[in-house]
């Protein structure tokens, strides 16, 4: 069966206002205070010279394990709150530029972040030493945390659909038809599958951690090519 243009872009639109609902249900008025709370108290513990010490005698894995520990404690265990909340608070970025195709638009669009000397020491502390390739650079594979733990979020959450399966391509659509980014990076999509992969054991295991996904993309690799 064969999709023409026009249908593929409402598709696409809708999977987008799918994702964006399964969002804005979460975050209701009240949530609002507590996210920003959140945001501001992971942001300051991955900012901290706690942290810093941290990082001297740890290999990054180990340390998004503490960051998801610390946050889940702040959040009371609420695995759902901790994964939305981690997601927004490890994104590198403060604001997106977002062209809106249908009406050719360039809209400045703010995320919620901490302070400004705390989200840069946040952004200078994340982990990014994730995976076998990670590029040797100073940002790494920073931005990786976000995509999977916003990913788990979505497939710990989704209790009628299972909207995890659909992450990869919302994020696909959505630096494609949107310009976040010029091309897209097949990792993000892997890592969008750990997550998927992570939210889907929590469900049955709360004390599964991070790494013990995040690992598997380097085990796979080292395992069909030595």
């Amino acid at each position: 069966m064969f999709i023409n243009k026009s249908k593929s872009q409402l598709i696409k639109y809708f999977l987008l206002l799918l994702v964006f609902q399964s969002f804005s249900i979460t975050i209701t008025f009240a949530q609002q205070s507590h996210l920003s709370k959140s945001i501001n108290y992971i942001s300051k513990f991955i900012a901290s010279d706690y942290f810093s010490d941290l990082k001297k005698t740890n290999n990054d894995l180990a340390l998004v394990d503490t960051i998801y520990l610390r946050a889940l404690q702040f959040n009371k265990n609420n695995f759902s709150e901790t994964l939305f909340d981690l997601t927004m608070a490890v994104i590198p970025y403060n604001h997106v530029h977002v062209r809106f195709p249908l009406i050719d638009a360039m809209v400045d669009y703010r995320l919620p972040s901490a302070e400004e000397d705390i989200y840069n020491g946040k952004n200078k502390n994340l982990p990014k030493w994730l995976f076998f390739d990670t590029p040797e650079d100073s940002f790494g594979d920073k931005d990786k945390l976000a995509h999977f733990f916003g990913s788990a979020f979505i497939s710990y959450s989704s209790n009628f659909f299972d909207l995890g399966n659909l992450i990869g391509y919302f994020i696909e659509v959505f630096e494609q038809d949107f310009e976040v980014q010029n091309s897209i990076d097949p990792r993000d999509l892997q890592t969008n599958i750990l997550g998927n992969i992570f939210g889907q054991i929590l469900k049955d295991n709360k004390k599964v951690l991070p790494s013990d996904v995040l690992i598997i993309r380097s085990l796979i690799f080292f395992r069909y090519n030595l």
